[in-house]
């Protein structure tokens, strides 16, 4: 069966993890890709208002212009639609030893991206959040590490994450759209 482009899902980044319902999007042609598009040219090839959810694995590191990125998110997406997200926390070394990351990532990057920041950043709702301790052959260690690691974000990222390293941030935002703007 052949995959149509016109779902209101968007796999942005996918590279080899292509998910069914979703347009996934990459800047290599490769089997299951249904657009092709380097994510640092703007804009994107998608109409404004297009998608409901858009799914950020493992991408937004590699990217120029984070601020830029995420107004672009906001322009195709719907209003209060809703981008999952999954980076690499700052204090995992894959952050450090991948000569393709461009930035870092904390808890608290997406407060910047909030109605309590002042920059002139394009507004979201953080609905949730938290630090995931490992993604690789020890996720059992999750049921251990997860809830100590996300009682107390600040004092973790401030204090033990250098002892404790975790593996990523995983935040799901909603989209704003103020009226008339846009």
């Amino acid at each position: 069966m052949k995959k149509t482009n016109s779902s209101n899902k968007l796999n942005l980044g996918s590279g080899p993890d292509i998910k069914n319902g979703f347009v996934n999007l990459d800047s290599v042609k490769m089997p299951g890709i249904d657009v092709v598009h380097n994510l640092n040219k703007f804009p994107y090839p998608f109409k404004e208002n297009a998608f409901d959810l858009i799914y950020a694995s493992h991408v937004l590191e590699h990217l120029d212009d984070l601020p830029r990125v995420m107004r672009e998110l906001s322009r195709i997406s719907k209003n209060k639609a809703r981008i999952l997200i999954r980076v690499p926390h700052f204090s995992c070394g894959v952050s450090y030893r991948d000569p393709t990351h461009k930035r870092l990532f904390s808890y608290f990057t997406w407060d910047y991206f909030t109605d309590e920041c002042f920059y002139g950043l394009t507004k979201f709702k953080i609905i949730k959040r938290k630090l995931n301790f490992t993604r690789q052959a020890f996720t059992f260690l999750n049921y251990i590490f997860n809830p100590v690691i996300n009682l107390c974000p600040s004092l973790y990222e401030r204090f033990f994450c250098w002892m404790l390293p975790c593996a990523e941030v995983l935040a799901e935002l909603e989209v704003i759209k103020m009226e008339g703007a846009m």
